[in-house]
């Protein structure tokens, strides 16, 4: 017996998964008066480390992030798939998007299932592991969005969406930079960390939009995978 899965559910879930796990962490940590209520994507009042890091917040928040982690490690493995049935070349980025992604997600596991402990682990974890996570699928967003631009006959709909994924992606370093060179235009160190939550929580907030659109593009492309059920 055959039939067949459609995907686009999963990185609609690897997106809003990771999403939800913060704002549901912050809000239930305002609520506890962890710290007062604030928009943390204008105020950069918070990190969002800081409002998944205790008590409740913390356990609902890996909760939630750590699934949403696994699917986004299994959709950047069907990626590569993905881009090929579309028409894309097998090149090298195209072969090491799945590994790129897969270190990303790997990262992003290790960040979730440390947060709200104490010692060397936990911040080595939070200077290099967010970083990892950020970077490597920062690269892996770039080969989609170029594969998507490059196809020899995509529709409008996929052009159109490969130029909005280029967007976000251009996005990225964009606040990496506005970040970096804070110390050059802000002379507080409280304005430096509350402009570094704000650039964290808004590079949160663009790759939720990525796996969102690439929610879209599974669905609008048909993608899915064969079932099949041996009879004895």
């Amino acid at each position: 017996m055959r039939g067949s899965l459609r995907l686009w559910w999963l990185p609609l879930a690897a997106g809003l998964l990771p999403a939800a796990a913060a704002i549901v962490a912050f809000g239930l940590a305002v609520s506890q008066g962890q710290f007062p209520a604030c928009n943390p994507l204008l105020d950069g009042c918070v990190s969002i480390s800081r409002a998944g890091r205790h008590d409740l917040p913390n356990i609902v928040f890996r909760a939630l992030l750590l699934p949403g982690a696994t699917l986004q490690a299994i959709a950047w493995l069907l990626a590569g798939s993905w881009l090929r049935r579309l028409g894309a070349p097998p090149d090298r980025p195209t072969k090491a998007l799945p590994w790129l992604g897969l270190t990303a997600a790997l990262f992003l596991l290790l960040y979730g299932t440390f947060l709200g402990t104490e010692g060397h682990g936990y911040q080595w974890m939070r200077r290099y592991g967010v970083v990892v996570y950020f970077g490597f699928t920062c690269i892996a967003m770039l080969i989609v969005g170029g594969a998507v631009q490059r196809l020899a006959t995509p529709t409008r709909e996929l052009r159109h969406a490969g130029m909005v994924l280029c967007v976000l992606v251009a996005a990225l370093p964009l606040l990496g930079l506005v970040n970096a060179t804070s110390p050059t235009y802000l002379r507080s160190e409280a304005a430096q960390e509350a402009l570094g939550n704000i650039t964290e929580w808004w590079g949160a907030l663009v790759f939720t939009l990525f796996f969102v659109v690439l929610a879209w593009l599974w669905r609008r492309t048909d993608f899915e995978a064969a079932l099949r059920a041996r009879r004895d």
